[in-house]
């Protein structure tokens, strides 16, 4: 019996223009990884809530065609009957948890089972270490950052071991090294318990080394069916924007096939000889990459002194000394020096729970430090990690003025309920709203404004952003995407336990780490502080051209 089954749906919000879904049929076996992937609003968070039984039962509209969750057809069974069998986590797992605290929120799901209390505690015991939340099981979830809180959402679907997972953007708001641990550890469940995932993500360069399967749609309709390797060969035709960075640096490189994870490619690499990559001239680094990072350290040093003295008096941001203690608990920020001038582009980077959502919301006067002093040459507008704290009325017209709808691209979606909106939709709506009044602000705060964002709104998103940048707007944001602040960013600062632990050049930052890096970086081990697919692909054609005429296929020419 299939665990997944997917008949001939249709579906249509109350309200809307058209299908979110439109004939969709699929089947998903007992122990199949598959990835589903699209471009933002292309129907694949209504796929997997039509999964979990919430479509139509908990949003209504129009649907035609059967679902079959391990043989219950969803129109007959209720979510919560669903729910038994297919562990659900959403965008939005700050709405999913309901407990007051951690260790209670886990053991919810295997009391209404009926479980007894020794397993319930063996149970909540494994997954918590399995997904490393075990220190946080008794604290209480109105404390916990975005992305402790969208593990412990993840803990708790997982909790009961369920024949099917259905994920949406589970990594969308952990740090690099909890993500990476996320989906191996998904992996391993999918392999020893035989339970089926089905994991919706726009970080497909995260995943798709672990797949088995990827599913692509476009407009509410499955449009590619294939492994992974296949799924990108057929991106690299229909749908570039779904290529990963290291399938992108190939194909700009004239190098076939695209590969599937950083492993696969170093491996190509290597049998080109294309790796380790031979050192550029001092002189001459490749066109369009970032200064070589070994042997202009002395230099860097002295254009930073340089421009410290070359600052002006007023600065977007200056934070001098700031903490933030909590009484009879931990202190989130220590001693936090920072001063962020007109129009710079700064990104703040570090695991969760680091205190850069902290740090942001003291920027914008929402928290008060417990010592120090802040000061901003004006309004601080600020973007919280969840989007729906914005919203306040029942059309997205009402939420903003039709101006700054057109300028993020959702001027078509103006009679939509916000909430029916997909993930990157209602990023967008957020940013929208708190950069619409008459005051332009002196700096722009954002955290995590790319989460659950395609491609294409990511580079919509920071050339919107270089543009108020360089009308004078300082722009600071945290994130975890180190391909968006590589776009994105001029300067990085890691914090780590509440301090800043290093601050510098974006390069310096992201090239040759494990994990706070792009994946090309990882891929070229961080030559010549590549961070880009376009740099490294430079990069390669560069080191191809000076080892002697070789046969390549022309980046054009990828595919044909």
């Amino acid at each position: 019996m299939s665990v997944l089954s997917f008949e001939r749906v249709s579906y249509r919000y109350p309200g809307a223009g058209g299908d979110a879904l439109h004939e969709v049929s699929l089947t998903l076996e007992p122990g199949e990884f598959c990835v589903l992937a699209g471009l933002s609003g292309s129907g694949k968070s209504t796929l997997l809530r039509a999964a979990a039984g919430l479509v139509p039962h908990f949003h209504g509209g129009r649907f035609s065609g059967s679902v079959a969750v391990a043989g219950l057809d969803t129109r007959e069974h209720s979510p919560a009957e669903i729910g038994a069998l297919a562990g659900t986590l959403l965008q939005d797992p700050e709405t999913q948890v309901i407990m007051t605290t951690v260790r209670a929120e886990l053991a919810l799901a295997l009391e209404n089972l009926g479980n007894p209390p020794t397993a319930v505690a063996r149970a909540v015991e494994e997954t918590s270490l399995a997904l490393g939340i075990a220190h946080l099981l008794d604290r209480a979830t109105g404390e916990l950052s975005g992305g402790e809180l969208q593990r412990v959402a993840l803990a708790a679907a997982l909790v009961s071991r369920p024949p099917l997972v259905l994920l949406d953007e589970p990594t969308s708001q952990l740090d690099p090294v909890a993500g990476d641990e996320l989906i191996w550890q998904l992996r391993r469940l999918n392999q020893e318990s035989d339970t089926a995932v089905l994991l919706v993500e726009h970080r497909l360069e995260r995943c798709l080394a672990a797949a088995d399967r990827v599913i692509a749609m476009h407009a509410g309709a499955v449009v590619c069916d294939r492994d992974p390797g296949g799924f990108l060969e057929w991106a690299a035709l229909h749908e570039p924007s779904l290529q990963t960075p290291g399938a992108r640096m190939f194909a700009r490189a004239g190098l076939l096939p695209p590969p599937t994870g950083v492993k696969q490619a170093r491996a190509a690499l290597r049998r080109e000889g294309l790796l380790p990559l031979p050192a550029a001239p001092e002189d001459a680094p490749a066109a369009g990459a970032q200064p070589a990072l070994v042997g202009r350290r002395l230099r860097r040093v002295a254009e930073r002194f340089s421009s410290r003295a070359e600052r002006p008096a007023e600065a977007a941001l200056v934070i001098r000394g700031l903490w933030h203690e909590i009484r009879d608990g931990p202190a989130i920020l220590r001693g936090v020096d920072l001063r962020v001038e007109a129009g710079e582009r700064v990104v703040l980077m570090g695991r969760n729970g680091a205190g850069k959502s902290t740090l942001l919301r003291h920027a914008a006067g929402l928290l008060a430090p417990t010592r120090g002093s802040l000061a901003s040459a004006g309004r601080v507008a600020l973007l919280l990690q969840n989007p729906g704290d914005y919203f306040l009325h029942e059309t997205v017209e009402e939420e903003a003025a039709a101006a700054d709808l057109e300028q993020v691209g959702l001027s078509e979606l103006a009679l939509r309920h916000p909430r029916d909106l997909s993930g990157g939709q209602r990023q967008r709506l957020a940013l929208a709203i708190v950069m619409g009044g008459v005051e332009r602000p002196a700096l722009l705060a954002l955290d995590e404004p790319t989460r659950g964002m395609d491609r294409e709104s990511k580079q919509a998103l920071a050339q919107r952003l270089l543009a108020l940048a360089g009308e004078g707007i300082a722009v600071v944001l945290a994130t975890h995407d180190a391909e968006f602040a590589a776009e994105f960013a001029t300067r990085a600062v890691l914090l780590a336990e509440g301090r800043v632990i290093a601050d510098g050049p974006i390069a310096e930052i992201l090239a040759g780490g494990w994990y706070f890096a792009t994946e090309t970086a990882r891929i070229l081990d961080g030559a010549h502080g590549a961070l880009r697919p376009d740099q490294g692909a430079e990069l390669l054609l560069a080191a191809r051209a000076r080892s002697g005429p070789a046969e390549c296929l022309l980046a054009g020419e990828v595919g044909r």
